[in-house]
């Protein structure tokens, strides 16, 4: 057994002289030696460390980009789409004049009120707080949410509906008074489909743009604010005679 621990004592203080008069004859430093022994072994950890790190930015990165697209499309895809339609009813703010010419042409009128296109719902606002039961038609549905907010913020919630649908599936027979803020292209289909509908008591008021065909009964404005006024009797009364 003793014989054993010698020799294993003798071979290992053998091995350290070949390695220290390998470095002595090489001019390399025992302490060299060393650390780049412990280097090879720490190297390989440190590098792996690093590529995992870089590996999660890149995730990341990757995520935050994608949901970056998906937010953006989600967001202007309803801004968009008007445009891609037959008949494109882009969504322009109304100025304040035209909300007051809407509302001059409103008063001594009873019954509720549409806004086709209601946009952000200034004008059914509007209507609200002059006392209207007011409702609002709108594709879009950011807008549609966005007007929902400003009724609850400006208190008129109760009165001030909003109502995500197509102009074109939606009837307006109900309603004494009827907004719009149109486009030439759909102004006559709107014509006759307001024909149809509406009864004898009601008026349409028309913003930007007259309807094709009807003879206004007032007329306010100027500009873009301009803003025509049809009462259905009257028109109907001129189709009626001879």
């Amino acid at each position: 057994m003793r014989i054993v621990e010698k020799n294993t004592i003798l071979d290992f203080r053998f091995g350290a002289m070949c390695v220290f008069s390998a470095c002595f004859y090489l001019g390399v430093p025992l302490e060299a030696l060393k650390e780049e022994s412990q280097s090879r072994h720490i190297l390989p950890a440190s590098f792996e460390a690093n590529s995992l790190q870089k590996s999660n930015w890149g995730f990341l990165l990757t995520g935050l980009v994608g949901g970056t697209l998906v937010a953006v499309y989600a967001v202007a895809t309803p801004f968009i789409t008007p445009a891609l339609r037959k008949v494109c009813l882009p969504f322009v703010p109304a100025t304040t004049k035209q909300i007051e010419n809407v509302v001059k042409m409103l008063r001594c009128r009873r019954g509720s009120l549409v806004d086709i296109g209601s946009g952000d719902g200034r004008i059914v606002i509007a209507a609200a707080k002059e006392g209207f039961t007011a409702v609002g038609y709108e594709l879009n549905p950011w807008l549609v949410w966005y007007s929902r907010y400003r009724a609850w913020r400006e208190g008129v919630h109760g009165s001030a509906k909003f109502y995500i649908s197509d102009l074109w599936k939606v009837t307006f027979s109900q309603h004494s008074n009827v907004v719009i803020f149109g486009v030439p292209q759909m102004m006559l289909q709107l014509e006759k489909k307001l024909e149809l509908e509406l009864q004898d008591d009601a008026r349409v008021i028309a913003c930007r743009f007259p309807f094709p065909h009807w003879t206004p009964d007032h007329v306010t404005g100027e500009g873009i604010d301009t803003v025509w006024v049809y009462d259905v009797s009257t028109f109907r009364g001129r189709e009626k005679r001879p």
